[in-house]
């Protein structure tokens, strides 16, 4: 294990879950898991001790829910990112726990190699919004919340014509790369645009962006 390896906490009130993730982490040379918690209030005291990079959060845990444990670590700066552990897919408490703070979400039953990288994605600063069901996850929780709300919408006007492009793609789960490749413009310069979005708007990071351009309006789920 290296000393630069990615520290992870395990927030699960399963014996079994956190003991299976915890074998499949630590069987990579980047990762390691330093703790584990078996429920929200256990998670926001263990996270603050331990200071890891990464937090596996369950949902549902007993105590304090994984998304009121979310809003607290979260709430601290800096803070470790959140990644939000489900049984199903299109769970309505993820979408709570993505405007709580959480930087993305892993169903439980995910590989080895996928919940590797999703933790190394997340380390990484950037948000879990590659997969095609997060995307539509949002876009159906945005569409269910109503008519897209005044104040977020008005908050758009402070952005850029470029910037606004540019968060129009983070909603629709590009990266960075991508971006670039679709406006023609260096990688570098994406990242500055995604930067000054995020401080204009007051955002943690993409996976924020990304609910913020759903929930303003300003992208509207496919189909609707």
């Amino acid at each position: 294990m290296t000393s630069s390896a990615i520290r992870v906490l395990i927030a699960d009130d399963q014996t079994v879950v956190r003991q299976g993730f915890t074998v499949l982490l630590n069987a990579q040379p980047d990762i390691e898991v330093v703790g584990q918690a078996v429920h929200g209030r256990d998670a926001i005291v263990k996270a603050a001790e331990l200071d890891p990079d990464v937090v596996l959060m369950d949902i549902r845990m007993p105590e304090l829910g994984g998304i009121e444990a979310t809003r607290s670590i979260t709430g601290d700066t800096p803070h470790p990112k959140v990644l939000v552990l489900t049984t199903f897919d299109l769970d309505e408490y993820v979408y709570d726990a993505l405007r709580a703070g959480a930087s993305g979400f892993l169903l439980k039953d995910a590989s080895a190699d996928q919940l590797a990288e999703a933790v190394r994605v997340v380390a990484a600063g950037d948000a879990l919004l590659a997969p095609g069901i997060t995307r539509r996850l949002i876009a159906e929780f945005s569409r269910l919340d109503g008519a897209p709300r005044a104040p977020l919408k008005d908050r758009v006007g402070d952005l850029t014509e470029r910037e606004t492009e540019v968060l129009a793609l983070i909603a629709q789960g590009l990266s960075n790369a991508e971006i670039a490749e679709r406006l023609v413009v260096a990688g570098q310069t994406v990242k500055t645009h995604v930067g000054r979005i995020l401080v204009k708007l007051g955002l943690r990071d993409r996976t924020q962006a990304a609910v913020f351009a759903y929930e303003s309006g300003l992208v509207r789920p496919s189909g609707y």
